[in-house]
């Protein structure tokens, strides 16, 4: 009996003992978890996010923040620019192409309307001077005029579906509807879409034909400074071109010719390796409306003067031939030079 209990005894010191040892060892361990974790600063993020919860239920701006980033986030799929949400250049590029372009261009159209009806009703056709001769000389190759006819039907082409795709939603969908607008629309896009590169095709054969004739002269410096006789109604030499052709070649043909050719072939998007980013096409679609519109301006001052405008002005390009007396009249540096064989 004495032999069990000092066992018992002794059992209960060294369990004791045991205890406290693995207490003392156990603490640090204990101690450093809690520091690993933090656990006073996630119960303070906590607490901040249900009281922000509270306070500003519908508050998702740090959700809203990321997503609208222009961070690309990685994506599985082949199109890498799915790992951008929301692409925001997207709404700058809307408000250009509906107010600036939309707005703007449209105005600069009617206005270019309203100046020409102007002169037409105030001045009417501008007349020749002296009557005609019935002699008549040469003023255009047949190749040269099927370039001119060329450019001039895939332009007139591509102008009015233009004008239909960036202002028919304002006067044609009330009035068709949206399934017959969204079908018209359908067919203007793709005679735009195609004839595209014909006017480009158009454009560098009518520059390789006319560019010898359109080079600057220093004729062309008195012929600016009044205005072709426009406002004195005197008769001012130029050679087969005057300055205001001339201007109309450089800028309207070339140079806005090949810029919407260009931004219509990215558009399109048949530029050998060329990426299609959506911000690419954006950029591209305002560069083609902003020129297009004013080549577009440019060149209804150009149609009027070449047809209703001016007598004898059409006959040229329709049958290659003008009357002597509009030749010297319009045109008397090229005439002489045509008299004195020179041409």
């Amino acid at each position: 009996m004495r032999i069990t209990i000092k066992n018992l005894l002794a059992s209960l010191v060294l369990s004791f003992a045991a205890s406290f040892a693995f207490a003392q060892g156990a603490a640090p361990v204990a101690k450093a978890q809690v520091e690993s974790v933090n656990i006073l600063e996630v119960n303070k993020d906590v607490q901040a996010q249900r009281e922000k919860a509270e306070n500003q239920p519908a508050n998702n701006q740090p959700i809203w923040k990321s997503a609208n980033s222009d961070q690309a986030h990685y994506v599985s799929i082949p199109n890498k620019e799915a790992g951008v949400l929301i692409q925001k250049s997207g709404q700058q590029w809307r408000l250009i192409r509906n107010g600036v372009i939309t707005v703007w261009g449209g105005w600069l159209i009617v206005i270019m309307a309203g100046l020409i009806l102007t002169v037409f009703v105030v001045k009417g056709k501008i007349k020749l001077h002296e009557p005609m001769t019935g002699r008549l000389m040469k003023r255009f190759s047949g190749l040269e005029r099927f370039s001119h006819w060329l450019m001039a039907f895939s332009f007139i082409a591509l102008a009015i579906t233009g004008l239909l795709i960036l202002f028919g939603k304002h006067f044609l969908l009330p009035i068709m509807g949206g399934t017959a607008y969204g079908a018209l629309l359908l067919v203007m896009k793709n005679i735009h879409n195609f004839t595209g590169p014909l006017f480009t095709a158009s454009i560098l054969l009518f520059f390789v034909i006319f560019v010898k004739d359109n080079l600057p002269s220093k004729d062309d410096l008195y012929w600016l400074a009044t205005f072709g006789g426009l406002l004195s109604g005197k008769h001012i030499p130029s050679h087969r071109f005057n300055a205001g052709e001339k201007i109309w070649f450089w800028a309207g043909v070339t140079i806005l010719g090949m810029v919407v050719s260009g931004s219509g072939w990215v558009l399109d998007m048949i530029v050998p390796n060329m990426e299609y980013w959506r911000g690419t096409m954006q950029l591209a679609n305002i560069i083609h409306g902003v020129a297009a519109i004013l080549m577009t301006v440019m060149a209804m001052g150009h149609i009027y003067v070449g047809s209703i405008g001016m007598e004898g002005a059409l006959q040229g390009m329709k049958t290659g031939y003008v009357d002597e007396a509009w030749g010297k009249e319009h045109h008397e540096l090229w005439y002489n030079d045509v008299k004195s064989g020179k041409l």
